[in-house]
């Protein structure tokens, strides 16, 4: 007899957030496993409005959305958790009302086994409410809870109410929650050293799908010193870049598919091995994409080949990680770029077409012991380069080579409480970098980003 496993990916709760492309890859990609082992499969996706779409409480309209799969949530003001009740800022439930959510639950059939995912650490109430609400439902329903926040704050985790636990991926734990939880038998063979093994993630169980996110890679060879990738995803593993087509080419031509974003972690590492003979394969195949990489691609592999290929492919939405032009901290914080490598990336790409606008550069603000005057001189080189500066502020990572550094430079405890990570608070701040420091450097950017508006 098929089993009946419902999947969950919860709400957003936070002071801003934007849909840069999200998508719950994990649990769809637990869902095709879960098929080739003869289950039945349910999504609820907290962040889409399914059916009647609720009206966000914010200028009384709907979400502006764009072709492209990316824009704005649906949201509605929550009340703030009370460690937050001094930040002057409105908190906010993403993605669907708790209405609709007990409605779709309501409507299921009746499942044998849930899995709820988690994201940033900072997240972890709309977890933590997203559980309750199951409880009070489906009460009898074993539930299992994974994803980077249980990764990241294990202990913390075991606050939400779940049943069990899993951090780190879940593909590889699965053939033990069949086993203990389904009283199922994996039947599915695969590799777990060969991502090209693993089935397509379940996209067709979405409903309407904008766009596919896709991964060349789990993993990442670089040890950054503000970045847990190594701990969410241990092992650097890579597909074949023509698999990888083989994958665009599918949901281009069985569901019609035009955008596609890549998450990948080091999608540019070694371009011959992968996305240069990725792109040439797309080029041949006539693949009428678009491509957004919402994540910092790494600047040094840029040369005037992989530039051009990147234009000619359908390359749009790019984004790279500089993090800063200290170069002392460049070295400190892992060594990964130059001012020279920027220089030289952005020559390229304005070589290959792309227009200062278009050349995203992701800059860091508010790493411990960080100053306004340096996130002030990045962004004016970035400018003096001809791209466009993006302020990304930091979140300190529990497990990440700055997390020590981190606890002993921020004013809250976030050592012990999460909610204190979010990137919205500086958490790392100090006198010198304080927030109205922060907001001028905020206008300079967008400024910055006008002037290449202008120039262009």
């Amino acid at each position: 007899m098929k089993r009946n496993v419902l999947l969950i990916n919860p709400w957003i709760y936070d002071f801003a957030a934007y849909d840069l492309w999200l998508t719950p890859l994990g649990l769809l990609s637990l869902a095709a496993f879960l098929r080739k082992n003869d289950c039945n499969v349910q999504l609820i996706d907290c962040l889409r409005p399914s059916g009647r779409v609720p009206v966000p409480l914010y200028r009384n309209k709907h979400p502006k959305r764009h072709s492209s799969g990316h824009g704005h949530f649906s949201k509605e003001i929550l009340q703030k958790p009370l460690p937050l009740q001094s930040i002057p800022r409105n908190y906010h439930r993403y993605g669907m009302m708790e209405m609709d959510f007990i409605k779709q639950l309501k409507e299921l059939h009746r499942p044998d086994l849930i899995l709820v995912t988690s994201m940033m650490t900072y997240w972890y109430p709309a977890v933590f409410d997203t559980i309750a609400i199951l409880r009070e439902q489906i009460p009898e329903t074993p539930i299992i809870l994974g994803g980077n926040y249980v990764t990241l704050c294990r202990q913390h985790a075991q606050k939400a109410g779940a049943d069990h636990l899993i951090s780190g991926e879940g593909e590889i734990q699965l053939p033990d929650i069949m086993n203990n939880y389904l009283g199922k038998r994996s039947v599915f063979e695969v590799d777990f050293d060969d991502l090209d093994s693993y089935p397509f993630p379940a996209y067709d169980i979405c409903g309407r799908l904008e766009q596919i996110s896709i991964m060349t890679s789990r993993g990442c060879p670089f040890r950054c010193s503000y970045c847990a990738s190594h701990l969410i995803n241990p092992r650097y593993r890579r597909r074949n870049p023509i698999k990888v087509a083989d994958e665009i080419a599918y949901w281009h031509g069985s569901y019609g598919i035009c955008h596609f974003s890549f998450y990948d972690d080091a999608l540019f590492i070694d371009p011959e091995e992968m996305v240069i003979p990725l792109l040439k394969e797309i080029l041949r195949r006539g693949l009428a994409c678009q491509f957004h990489c919402p994540n910092g691609l790494h600047l040094r592999e840029v040369t005037p080949t992989l530039a051009k290929l990147m234009r000619l492919s359908g390359f749009r939405t790019i984004r790279f990680g500089f993090e800063t032009a200290d170069a002392k901290r460049q070295t400190d914080t892992g060594g990964k770029v130059t001012g020279e490598d920027l220089e030289r990336a952005v020559t390229y790409l304005r070589e290959a077409g792309y227009a200062p606008q278009d050349i995203g550069i992701y800059l860091l603000c508010g790493l411990p012991g960080q100053t306004a005057a340096e996130v002030h001189e990045t962004i004016t080189f970035v400018q003096r380069c001809g791209a466009r500066p993006i302020i990304a502020e930091y979140s300190p990572i529990p497990g990440s080579a700055l997390w020590e550094a981190s606890v002993g430079a921020s004013a809250y405890p976030i050592a012990e409480e999460p909610l204190f990570h979010n990137k919205s608070l500086l958490p790392c701040r100090s006198n010198l970098l304080t927030y109205d420091m922060y907001s001028d450097l905020k206008r300079l950017a967008r400024n910055s980003a006008n002037i290449c508006l202008d120039i262009s």
